[in-house]
């Protein structure tokens, strides 16, 4: 079977599949936010002594790290606008999905990163006076950081893909708006043809950076490989 394959008809929307990529930044960058310092969080009360701290954490992050991120999305736009009583539109469902879960990620991220740093440096601060918070913050974070950078950037990765996931919601990020393209083209092949080529340079330049990261902030790492 031969296809005759026309580009010209995606160029010529382009402004659509440009609309869907800020809608995928947008959102990307909103459950960035909220999966940060949630992370840092849910890892602090995982490592916490007080299980009344621990335990709910560890329950947290099993659950939303378990949980296929599709049902998240559809769950928290079908059935959490109704345990809450009020309505909630794609935007803020995916958000609270794909941060939610998220989150839990990035808590692993700061508890390992956090616990790979020797026991020697929690002892050194503690001996000249300071306390949990401050050595946390002072001590074990600077040097943790370092070495969780690299792999921040890919969980950043994996966020950017987890947010197509938005589509089967309706919201307008770049799946979405392909699917309707290729509804009014009738090209869908050239138009997720198109959507392939944006979300491969976007990913592989996030690669590329975490590579980068990785060979400036561990290089004993990067030299093993």
């Amino acid at each position: 079977m031969q296809y005759s394959w026309d580009f010209q008809t995606v160029w010529r929307h382009a402004d659509v599949l440009l609309d869907g990529v800020v809608g995928t930044l947008a959102l990307t960058a909103s459950a960035l936010a909220l999966a940060l310092p949630l992370g840092f969080v849910l890892a602090a009360m995982r490592m916490a002594p007080l299980r009344i701290l621990s335990v709910p954490a560890v329950l947290y992050i099993d659950l939303f790290r378990t949980s296929p991120a599709l049902v998240l999305v559809v769950w928290f736009y079908f059935a959490f606008p109704i345990l809450i009583g009020v309505n909630m539109d794609a935007y803020a469902a995916a958000l609270l999905a794909i941060g939610l879960q998220s989150g839990a990620y990035m808590a692993e991220v700061f508890r390992g990163g956090m616990q790979s740093i020797g026991k020697g440096q929690w002892e050194a601060a503690r001996a000249i006076g300071l306390g949990t918070t401050d050595t946390v913050r002072f001590v074990i974070l600077p040097q943790a950081v370092r070495r969780m950078v690299p792999v921040f950037m890919i969980r950043f990765a994996e966020l950017i893909k987890a947010t197509t996931l938005a589509a089967t919601i309706a919201y307008g990020e770049t799946v979405y708006r392909a699917s309707e393209l290729s509804a009014q083209t009738y090209r869908p092949l050239e138009v997720f043809t198109t959507v392939a080529g944006i979300f491969f340079v976007i990913i592989f330049g996030i690669g590329q950076v975490a590579n980068w990261l990785e060979r400036r902030y561990l290089p004993e790492k990067a030299a093993a490989r």
